[in-house]
């Protein structure tokens, strides 16, 4: 039996939407917002009812209903570290989501609270699946050189899992049967360790962890960092990690094409930098094949990058001595919340519920807190 989702995923000018059934997309639509209308808000969750309004809009002009729509899923954001999975629109999801109980603020807290609008309306259920905020990551990769410091999970959470949901149907085999290194390549960059159906290692990309990015830092010395920082503000530090490291930190742009046609063109910094990014892509695939042991059943490459032939003929060279490489380029997002919204409701996987607890709250042994807790 096929169900059929609406999908939402809010950006920070404008929300995606998609009406799918049974995998196949119905209608979809990149619905924009007036950024100077979204700036007169007082945070994120205030803009909900203009958002709303102008997808009840869009939807209008295209006669598109609602009515036998079987669940809504909505983009996570701002919820606690949790593991994987679909979760359904809860009273604690709703409340985390509208403040970011996480600290992080991010447009997607707006897709449960959007979601749940919908639900309400029309008396189905409202999902959650694979936000960001996931983090399986085993204790052993964790600790770090400093004592109550740990390491986090921030990846592309969805469209990683999705990618390898994907591949392991093409092997015959579910997810939780393999063993793959997974990369979401895009305007940001995610390498993850996926050992029989959980993410076990990756990186913290919002804080810059992890290959260089079109507007991300990367990894880098921590002295280096020290000494760079000072005399500095640190917003201009974070800034650095999120929005104005990489690309836009070396030539002032952040779009691929147009710094791969640069470097056609003979401009030898663009081409230093594009180059540089696929290295850290395959030193950090290289470590993640090392967290598995070297048993894996593939290394997949997911998001807009992944579209150019060069990327991706390079990242074959250096690692399919490891592991056969497979390209998916672009996204699944939208077919990836309607694919766990629709596992849930057939049965083929049980739905969860949002404990609002960090999944890693520090180990005992260190005295991290009271193990009777």
């Amino acid at each position: 039996m096929s169900y059929k989702i609406f999908a939402i995923n809010p950006g920070s000018t404008s929300t995606k939407i998609a009406l799918i059934d049974g995998g196949n997309v119905l209608f979809a639509k990149n619905v924009s917002h007036d950024a100077d209308k979204l700036a007169e808000f007082n945070g994120i969750s205030a803009q909900l009812p203009y958002r709303k309004e102008t997808i009840l809009n869009l939807l209008k002009e295209n006669d598109i209903t609602l009515d036998d729509v079987d669940a809504f899923v909505g983009r996570g954001g701002g919820l606690m570290a949790m593991e994987g999975g679909t979760y359904k629109v809860d009273a604690l999801v709703l409340d985390h989501a509208t403040r970011g109980a996480n600290g992080i603020q991010h447009p997607a807290q707006l897709g449960p609270q959007i979601a749940n609008e919908f639900a309400k309306e029309y008396d189905k259920p409202a999902f959650v699946v694979n936000p960001p905020d996931v983090d399986e990551m085993q204790d052993v990769a964790r600790m770090t050189g400093i004592k109550g410091v740990y390491r986090i999970m921030h990846l592309h959470s969805l469209n990683l899992k999705e990618t390898a949901i994907r591949h392991a149907a093409t092997l015959g085999k579910k997810y939780e049967d393999c063993n793959f290194v997974v990369c979401h390549i895009g305007g940001g960059i995610s390498v993850s360790a996926h050992r029989a159906g959980r993410m076990v290692d990756g990186f913290d990309i919002v804080s810059g962890e992890g290959p260089m990015a079109p507007t991300r830092c990367g990894s880098i010395s921590v002295a280096q960092l020290v000494d760079y920082a000072e005399g500095k503000d640190l917003r201009h530090l974070r800034h650095l990690c999120t929005r104005s490291g990489g690309f836009v930190s070396h030539l002032g742009i952040s779009d691929a094409i147009e710094l791969t046609e640069r470097a056609a063109n003979g401009d030898k910094y663009a081409d230093m930098v594009w180059n540089s990014m696929i290295y850290q892509i395959n030193k950090a695939i290289g470590s993640m094949a090392s967290v598995l042991h070297g048993k894996i059943d593939g290394i997949l490459l997911g998001g807009g990058m992944v579209h150019s032939k060069d990327l991706v003929a390079k990242i074959r060279e250096a690692n399919e001595w490891i592991a056969p490489v497979t390209a998916y380029p672009g996204e699944f997002e939208m077919e990836a919340m309607a694919a766990g919204a629709s596992r849930v409701l057939s049965g083929e996987e049980e739905v969860k519920t949002y404990t609002g607890v960090n999944i890693f709250r520090g180990f005992d042994f260190a005295g991290d807190f009271d193990s009777e807790e």
